[in-house]
């Protein structure tokens, strides 16, 4: 062979591309798929708003304190954080996927994953599977109970979000799919249903259904357009705001009643005491005529009081 045709082989180097061939090295297109996953996942935990979650979750962790007496054990707690974090997560996916036509006519919501294809029907039905399998593991793991009322709690999940097609009480559902973390992680402890664990339910579902009045205020113009219910929808958002504040106070006479029953103490009832003065603030924030500090409203103090609720009534529990 003629010198000039001999050619020296060069070294491979690890994640290099050859010259002259097409497409990336193996370093390249993993570290591109590692990108991509990343990428979906957090477009998956925005779209389900997952720091939202700071408001069921110490509400389930105080059922569950206060049914195991301020001792549940370390397994416990982790099944029932997994079955909340299942069941959020599939209620929130579930929500994105029956609305997802009403979403994208909503200018407050247009710019949400599944509206602007960041993510597909598909992936999040898959979401939507497994996070339901999660409950159910979850379950399975805790006690018998807790199996055999899955399927109330999921029929409650699902139902939700169709209820605002139908009635201006969609706000109240809402409340009851919120009012099972404390009750569910109750019956995680003590594969029962007490009085104390209803009338903390009602507590938080009251809680829940206040400020999602508050919140739904913003969309007024866009419900009576397009005909969704809700109650600024069908009684003004001045009579919603005043409803909202009923709620509001009877969730506060509500966690006052559980206190009462179970003798909790003076901590305790501190909390129940900061919860009403946050309630109070987060009211004054809001106004018919003024919106502008709707947020602030909804996610920081209502995610304050959920913690401070927590925090006050593990103090009592382990304190007292």
């Amino acid at each position: 062979m003629p010198p000039g045709n001999c050619r020296k082989k060069e070294p491979r180097v690890p994640g290099r591309r050859r010259p002259g061939l097409p497409g990336r090295s193996w370093n390249s297109s993993t570290g591109g798929g590692r990108s991509m996953v990343w990428r979906k996942i957090r477009i998956f935990l925005a779209m389900i708003k997952f720091e939202h979650t700071i408001f069921a979750l110490p509400f389930a962790y105080l059922g569950a304190f206060i049914a195991a007496g301020g001792r549940p054990t370390a397994a416990q707690l982790g099944w029932i954080t997994l079955a909340m974090f299942g069941a959020r997560t599939a209620a929130m996916s579930l929500n994105r996927l029956i609305d997802r036509h009403i979403d994208a006519l909503n200018p407050r919501t247009a710019d949400r994953a599944l509206p602007r294809g960041l993510i597909s029907v598909t992936e999040v039905w898959l979401y939507t599977i497994l996070s339901f399998g999660l409950l159910f593991f979850a379950a399975t793991r805790l006690n018998w109970l807790c199996v055999e009322l899955m399927p109330i709690a999921v029929l409650v999940l699902v139902i939700y979000s169709y209820t605002k097609r139908w009635t201006w009480a969609c706000h109240f559902a809402l409340g009851l799919a919120d009012a099972l973390a404390p009750v569910g992680a109750w019956v995680a402890i003590r594969a029962a249903i007490d009085l104390p664990a209803v009338i903390l339910g009602l507590g938080m579902g009251t809680w829940v259904a206040g400020f999602d009045i508050i919140y739904a205020c913003q969309d007024y113009d866009f419900d009576r357009r397009y005909g969704i219910h809700s109650i600024p929808a069908r009684f003004g958002k001045e009579r919603a705001l005043v409803i909202a504040r009923y709620l509001h106070a009877f969730s506060i006479v509500m966690l006052a009643g559980v206190g009462y029953l179970l003798h909790l103490g003076w901590l305790y009832f501190l909390g129940v005491l900061l919860a009403a003065v946050i309630l109070t603030y987060e009211h004054r924030l809001v106004s018919p005529e003024d919106l502008s500090r709707l947020n602030l409203a909804f996610l920081n103090m209502n995610g304050y009081l959920s913690v401070l609720m927590f925090v006050f009534t593990l103090l009592a529990l382990t304190l007292e």
